[in-house]
């Protein structure tokens, strides 16, 4: 069995929206950035996974979608696996080529994660893909529960005004019943949830490969329209295209890319969640500890992290399942600047979810990739001084009231 396993290189388009370009197209462009990083022939790349969640959605094209994208790249003959799991699908993709190799099967295996998610057209089925993401048959009724209560809840709470919206992923509605019954039990603020926004808004004007590249103001997050309370726009990852890909190495193949700036894989986990409807259950606590005992390592010894954000309270969220705080101390954790670029414990330096974006099968992809790049020292201005342990968080879909599927990723210089 293969002692290491190591990102052999990195590759990356824009996440944002991409109206001109096919899922083919996008694919192909994320293979030329990585093999413009690492110098590798085709041929010698002996396995692949494909992560994408909304082709078959928009097009039909299901079933095959690995091999339809890859085998007009050269990348062909060789074992493609199809990977669809929420949210997760990415990360999952990482997943999968680390287990093989660290299996002995593998000594080169490709991991790439592309989705277009823009249907400008028609937005109706834009949105209804996120009910895939949940129990089908439990999904309507759950979310007109919510959005009954969310009323009640925001007339409460003064934001009766605000409750006038366009439509929106059902996933923000389940977001922000998480971000009230924590705000109910812990005293979180909305206010917290726009620091945490407007720091990541700020990450993502440094970051050339974000979706949204503006700075915003705590203040201006408030102030931007509502969608699910307390979640306001600035808060909710876009809707956008792109895709990411990387190379997952076995420590023998190291020595035939001499040129190549790897780093380690410490640590990759893979669960599910749970049914269950009390309280917040996340899988994140159980998760993170097993990954951290792989790796020898803890919460303390993490230079920076990129979670899943898809919205503030994502980040909140996971800053305490990861150990980065106190639990229900995610919001006074974010407002002491710990989360911020130059702080203790930097999170999503990309801009996250938020504002990096999230084409749902190449976000794990994504984050990959910046912690790559940050350990390498070569995220220009939004790098984090002397990083030497990352770690990548990507959970997806829902069961209960958690994550339905969670990778964790621990990277090392």
């Amino acid at each position: 069995m293969s002692e290491n396993v190591y990102v052999l290189g990195v590759g990356m388009i824009r996440f944002t929206k991409h109206p001109d370009k096919t899922v083919k197209q996008m694919t192909a462009e994320a293979i030329s950035a990585l093999l413009t990083d690492v110098r590798v022939d085709k041929k010698d790349i002996q396995s692949a996974w494909f992560s994408n969640v909304i082709w078959g959605m928009y097009t039909g094209q299901h079933s095959i979608k690995g091999q339809v994208a890859l085998s007009p790249l050269g990348i062909q003959g060789i074992p493609i696996i199809n990977v669809e799991n929420a949210c997760a699908s990415g990360s999952t993709a990482v997943h999968g080529a680390w287990m093989s190799i660290k299996a002995g099967l593998y000594d080169l295996v490709l991991a790439i994660g592309v989705d277009k998610m823009w249907l400008p057209e028609d937005k109706m089925k834009m949105f209804s893909t996120f009910m895939s993401g949940m129990d089908v048959d439990l999904g309507a009724e759950l979310i007109m529960a919510m959005q009954a209560d969310e009323i009640k809840k925001a007339a409460a709470a003064g934001a009766a005004g605000d409750n006038k919206k366009e439509g929106h992923s059902a996933f923000m509605d389940l977001y922000s019943l998480g971000a009230r019954m924590h705000m109910e039990k812990y005293g979180t603020t909305q206010r917290q949830l726009a620091v945490i926004a407007s720091k990541n808004h700020y990450h993502g004007s440094l970051n050339p490969y974000a979706q949204y590249q503006k700075d915003m103001t705590v203040e201006e997050v408030l102030q931007d329209r509502a969608i699910a309370y307390p979640l306001t726009r600035a808060m909710c990852a876009p809707i956008g295209d792109g895709a990411a890909a990387a190379l997952i190495c076995s420590e023998r193949a190291l020595k035939k890319y001499p040129d190549a700036r790897p780093v380690r894989i410490l640590a990759s986990t893979l669960a599910s969640g749970s049914l269950s409807n009390s309280g917040l259950e996340g899988i994140g606590k159980r998760l993170s500890n097993q990954a951290y005992e792989i790796a020898g390592l803890g919460p303390e010894d993490i230079d920076l992290a990129e979670v899943h954000d898809a919205t503030a309270f994502g980040e909140l969220w996971q800053s305490e399942e990861l150990g980065f705080c106190p639990e229900g101390g995610g919001g006074h954790y974010a407002e002491s600047g710990a989360t911020k670029l130059g702080g203790k414990m930097p999170i999503n330096v990309s801009g996250g979810l938020e504002t990096r974006g999230h084409p749902i099968g190449a976000s794990g992809l994504g984050q990959i990739y910046e912690l790559t790049v940050q350990l390498r020292g070569e995220a220009g201005r939004r790098q984090v001084e002397g990083a030497k342990i990352g770690l990548a968080e990507n959970g997806g879909g829902f069961m209960g009231t958690g994550e339905a599927a969670m990778c964790i990723h621990i990277l090392g210089k």
